[in-house]
This record gives C-alpha cells, sequence and structure tokens, in this order.
C-alpha cells in the first residue's frame, strides 16, 4: 500500500522535522542532502537519525551547484543537466550522489534533467542523452535507481530521452504540479505517457501559467487543477505501491499547516481506494 511521504532538507532541523513527521503520521521523506555532506561521517549521522525515529528516505534529492532559476527564460540556462555551461559539473555531482544513496542505502536518486529540447536533432539534446547515458552506467554500478523528474518538458520529451538513454536504471519522479506550472501536460494525460516508469510521486498542487515569462502557481494539495482521486486511481490501477510525497515550496507555520491537510487528504484517498 502506498504511503505518504514529505520533502525535507538534511540540516539542523532534521531530527525535529523527522520526529514531528513520525508523530503525524508521515512515514516517509525524500532528503535533499547537501554534497558537503557526502562523507562518512555524514552517511552515520543520517543513519543514525532514521534508527532513531523510524524515518524510511524513499530518495535522496540531488542538490547541484550552481544557479537554478524556476522561471520560462533563466530555467533553460540553468536547470538540470541540459545547460552547456553546467553540464559537467552536475554530472558529476550527480553521479558522486550514486555512491553516496549507495552507502546510504537509498535506493534512488532525484533531480531534474532540465529544459530538454523537444528537437532530437538539437545538439543539445544530443549532449544531454549522451551525459545521461554515462550517469546510468555508473548509478546501475552502484545498484541505485535515477529518477528525472517531470515539468520542464512534456511528457513525451521525456519518454523519448528514457528510451534513448536506455538504461533500466532510468526512471521517472512524477511531479504533477510541475507538469501544470511549467504548461506542458495535464498529469492525468502524463501519466498515461509515462506510468511504466513512475518510480516516485510528489503530492504537489499548482495552476496553469498565465503570465508566458514565470510559472503557475504552486497551491495548497486540493486546491489547485491536479484531480488526486482521479491520479492516486490511476497510479493504482499501474500498480504503483511508491510513496506520494508531499511537496509544499514555502515555510513557516503555513508550511507545516498545509503538509498536514494534504497528508490527511492522501491518506483518506489511499484508504478509500481513491
Amino acid at each position: 500500500m502506498m504511503k505518504t511521504g514529505v520533502v525535507l532538507g538534511f540540516d539542523g532541523n532534521t531530527e525535529r522535522n523527522f520526529i514531528w513527521c513520525k508523530e503525524k503520521g508521515i512515514e516517509t521523506c525524500q532528503l535533499q542532502v547537501p554534497p558537503a555532506y557526502y562523507t562518512g561521517e555524514g552517511i552515520r549521522e543520517i543513519r543514525s537519525l532514521c534508527a532513531k525515529t523510524g524515518m524510511e528516505i524513499t530518495a535522496v534529492v540531488d542538490v547541484s551547484g550552481g544557479p537554478a532559476v524556476y522561471d520560462f527564460y533563466g530555467g533553460p540556462l540553468t536547470i538540470g543537466i541540459v545547460p552547456a555551461a553546467w553540464q559537467a559539473a552536475r554530472l558529476r555531482e550527480m553521479a558522486d550522489s550514486a555512491a553516496f544513496a549507495a552507502q546510504l542505502g537509498v535506493p534512488r536518486v532525484c533531480g531534474h534533467m532540465g529544459f530538454i529540447p523537444e528537437n532530437p536533432n538539437d545538439p543539445a539534446y544530443t549532449a544531454a542523452i549522451a551525459g545521461a547515458r554515462w550517469l546510468a552506467e555508473i548509478y546501475a554500478k552502484n545498484g541505485v535507481g535515477l529518477d528525472f523528474e517531470t515539468g520542464q518538458e512534456t511528457p513525451i520529451t521525456l519518454l523519448r530521452a528514457i528510451q534513448d538513454i536506455g538504461s533500466a536504471c532510468i526512471g521517472v519522479n512524477f511531479d504533477p504540479a510541475n507538469l501544470l506550472m511549467y504548461g506542458k501536460a495535464n498529469p492525468l494525460d502524463a501519466l498515461d505517457i509515462l506510468g511504466p516508469y513512475v518510480r516516485g510521486v510528489h503530492a504537489k498542487d499548482g495552476e496553469y501559467p498565465r503570465d508566458p515569462r514565470n510559472l503557475g502557481a504552486e497551491k495548497p494539495l486540493g486546491t489547485g487543477r491536479v484531480n488526486f482521486p482521479a491520479l492516486i486511481k490511476k497510479l493504482l490501477a499501474l500498480g504503483y505501491d511508491g510513496a506520494l510525497t508531499i511537496e509544499r515550496e514555502i515555510g513557516g507555520e503555513e508550511q507545516r499547516a498545509d503538509i498536514l491537510q494534504a497528508n490527511q487528504i492522501l491518506k483518506d484517498l489511499i484508504h478509500g481506494g481513491a
């Protein structure tokens, strides 16, 4: 049966956040870990916190260095492994994430590939696929899966990239809100295309963009355009039994309140069979 989770960072609040989540019935997390903690000491500390609290880490979230501008102008130049200026460094960082996840005992790493060109004849597409193939070999050797997150590309473009990479360790971290916020697809239609490759799911809500420069608005789960009852029903039909990982990209008490509300909605849908 699917569990609920939340995206968390590894910082001075991690233990408190793990305890809070477990008390509220949130069993899992995807953990954002800065590369500075890719050390024996960092691994021991994270393992200790998981043993102490019972928290399950379903994926390490790749935290790449350099800029990341989440809009339609800066994004293609800064996000993921597609931008030429950042490609070599990001590939090395994502390779390091594979070794770290393997040593930590976490089965998957997730992150954005970037604004994958729609045109498969674009040299930027060819370069990104070559880089991703190199990564896939490293992930396969480490026994870790690599999940590219939906958002900056249409579902068919991501499917083409996965098939062109040609590795069983490559999957999808399915973020339905991103598909809306980037104006790329209706999430239910996207799941028809990407369903067999889904290894993780972000439980996030949002709207289509109305400003051609900026993404659509992220919304509290249940108040945006994602149809979560239908989405979860479709995930169940696909045989997905992984985590529904809540992502609410704000801070403070409002974030916690929205996470709790999202968790309740998801639990009701899971146990009610959507």
